[in-house]
C-alpha cells in the first residue's frame, strides 16, 4: 500500500485486517507522520513490513523538502515500527545533487545505527512541481562510492555487481552489504541503469486505474470492469478482470526513456500515482 499518504485514510488499519486474510505479504510506504501512534495498531492487524520515506535527517532541508515541520515525528514513527516488531523496516531517501546529496554517509550511518535497510533512490522526473533535470540526479554508482569510503561495502559494490537477482527479484533496489556485516544498503538506479527488463512491478491507483510502469502514459479501468459486470458472477468477472490485467502487462513497452529526445513525462507525479 502507497499514497500518497495511507495512513492518512480512514480505518486504514481496518483495510490491512481485510487484506490479511488473504495470505498476502502486506508491506506500505509511508511518510511516517502518524507512524508513532498507528504502528502497533497496524502490526497486530496484520501488516508485515514498512517502508518509511526520508529524504534528509536536517530540520531545515526536511522542511523545505516536505513543507512541514515533523522531522522528529518521522525518526519517533521508525522508532515505533521497530517496537511494534515490523520486519523489515526500511528508509527510502531520493537523493538529489545539492539538496541532500551531502547527507548520504549520515543516512547510511542512521541505517547502520537503527538496524534499518536504506535504500537510495535516483530522482526519477515523477516530482510534484515539475523541477526534475538531469543534472538534479546523482548516479548510484557515484552513491555507492560515497558511502564505501566512509563503511566499505563488500567487493560486489565497487564492482558494481550487487545482489539483485536477474530474474524473480521481489523489489527493485540493488543491495550491498557491508564489510563488517552490520546490514547493508540498496540503490534504485532507476536513471543511470535503467532495469526495465527485469522490471516485475504493477500498480493499482485508488481509483482502480492499473498501470503497468511508473512512467507509463496510459491506464486500464479495472473498477469500470467491476462496475459494469452486466450480471455476471464471481468466477466470471475474475476472468474478465485477469483478461484486462494480461492485455496491460502484454503491452508493458521496453523501457521508460528518461532522459532521451522521446521521453513522455507522465501527466501523474509519483504522489497521485502511489509511490
Amino acid at each position: 500500500m502507497t499514497g500518497g499518504e495511507p495512513l492518512v485514510r480512514a480505518h486504514i488499519t481496518r483495510l490491512v485486517e481485510y487484506l490479511a486474510p488473504l495470505g498476502v505479504d502486506i508491506s506500505m510506504t509511508t511518510n511516517g507522520v502518524k507512524l508513532p501512534e498507528l504502528a502497533h495498531d497496524l502490526a497486530a492487524a496484520g501488516l508485515r513490513r514498512i517502508n518509511v520515506s526520508l529524504d534528509s535527517l536536517q530540520s531545515e532541508t526536511f522542511r523545505e523538502l516536505t513543507r512541514r515541520d515533523a522531522l522528529e515525528k518521522v525518526l519517533a514513527g521508525v522508532d515505533a515500527a521497530l517496537d511494534a516488531g515490523l520486519d523489515p523496516v526500511k528508509i527510502n531517501c531520493v537523493v538529489m545533487r545539492g539538496v541532500n546529496d551531502d547527507e548520504i554517509v549520515d543516512l547510511a550511518a542512521y541505517g547502520r545505527e537503527k538496524g534499518v535497510g536504506v535504500r537510495f533512490i535516483e530522482f526519477m522526473p515523477l516530482d510534484a512541481d515539475d523541477e526534475w533535470n538531469i543534472e538534479k540526479v546523482v548516479p548510484a554508482r557515484e552513491i555507492l562510492a560515497t558511502i564505501n569510503e566512509a563503511f566499505p561495502l563488500k567487493s560486489a559494490a565497487v564492482a558494481g555487481t550487487g545482489s539483485r537477482p536477474q530474474e524473480g527479484h521481489v523489489e527493485p533496489a540493488e543491495r550491498f552489504e557491508y564489510a563488517d556485516g552490520k546490514g547493508d544498503i540498496g540503490v534504485i538506479a532507476s536513471v543511470s541503469e535503467p532495469f526495465c527488463e527485469n522490471c516485475d512491478r504493477v500498480r493499482v491507483t485508488a481509483e482502480g486505474k492499473f498501470r503497468v510502469c511508473l512512467f507509463a502514459v496510459d491506464e486500464l479501468d479495472l473498477r469500470a470492469v467491476l462496475r459494469s459486470d452486466g450480471g455476471l458472477d464471481a468466477s466470471d468477472l475474475d476472468e474478465r478482470l485477469a483478461a484486462e490485467i494480461a492485455r496491460g502487462v502484454g503491452g508493458k513497452w521496453a523501457g521508460h526513456r528518461i532522459g532521451q529526445d522521446d521521453f513522455v513525462r507522465p501527466d501523474r507525479s509519483m504522489s497521485q500515482i502511489g509511490g
